[in-house]
């Protein structure tokens, strides 16, 4: 069952995003930029609020650099709409299960990442979760 509500629309949208953030990450990598982006849409808190569908979470303004720059044009495969599928469907992975953030740095992970710490690096990516003062609702609503 859908943890947000998707329409064969937003799962073609969310495999887009997928590939344009993380295709060079493998599946795993894939997987926790979905994650990451279906914990913007359900923790509504923080730079998130009022985000309600995957279409604004993915346009919102500076969330995506693969958005941003571009490298948002590919067509999804079947391979990207079974990840997007799977994080849709409510599946975490450490470690964005909690993360609102990430980056590729072009060195080593900051220690924080706008002002929250950092969880763990997974190959090129840094992943950092709220603290609970900031989005006390990222732990609750899992």
């Amino acid at each position: 069952m859908a943890v947000v509500r998707a329409s064969a629309s937003d799962v073609n949208l969310m495999a887009r995003l997928l590939r344009a953030e993380a295709e060079g990450e493998g599946p795993m990598g894939e997987l926790l930029v979905g994650n990451v982006g279906i914990n913007r849409l359900r923790a509504n808190c923080s730079d998130f609020k009022g985000l309600r569908t995957i279409p604004q979470m993915i346009y919102q303004p500076h969330a995506f650099e693969a958005v941003i720059h571009g490298y948002f044009y590919q067509a999804p495969r079947e391979k990207e709409r079974r990840l997007a599928r799977k994080v849709i469907n409510g599946q975490w992975f450490w470690p964005a299960k909690y993360s609102l953030w990430y980056f590729k740095p072009p060195g080593g992970c900051p220690g924080e990442w706008y002002g929250q710490p950092f969880v763990s690096r997974f190959k090129e990516h840094c992943f950092y979760q709220p603290t609970g003062q900031t989005c006390e609702s990222v732990y609750s609503t899992f």
